[in-house]
């Protein structure tokens, strides 16, 4: 493998982490800042102020960080590759729900989840980037 070729993979890899841990750390937030104190009403002040909730607006970052993030990774990375490779996000926003959110999952939807980890697995396996 080239040298050019190996800095591709760390740098892919390294921006898929930080792809899913915004994705997964943002849509935590923005869920417990949305069931633990901020209240939708309808009206538009409502959601100005429910922006300003602390976790709504660390939710909001993140999830900001993580469409710029994913911006980076797919100007060199394809997308057949980084889709499935960062769906790993599902999983864990699933454990999250679980765990911190007290959310209950279904035996279908731990079965689904398991899928997805074979998926990301397999396509993991190959390079981030088709030779043209």
């Amino acid at each position: 493998m080239p040298v050019s070729s190996n800095r591709l993979v760390r740098k892919t890899r390294l921006f898929s982490a930080i792809v899913v841990a915004t994705n997964v750390l943002g849509n935590f937030a923005l869920s417990w800042g949305m069931k633990h104190g901020a209240a939708l009403d309808g009206s538009p002040l409502s959601f100005v102020l429910v922006v300003f909730n602390p976790w709504v607006l660390v939710g909001i970052t993140l999830l900001a960080g993580w469409v710029l993030s994913r911006m980076a990774l797919l100007s060199w990375a394809d997308l057949s590759y980084v889709i499935p490779v960062t769906s790993v996000g599902f999983v864990l926003n699933a454990i999250m729900g679980a765990v911190f959110l007290g959310e209950t999952i279904s035996p279908m939807r731990w079965m689904g989840t398991l899928c997805i980890v074979g998926g990301t697995v397999l396509v993991g396996l190959t390079a981030p980037k088709t030779e043209r």
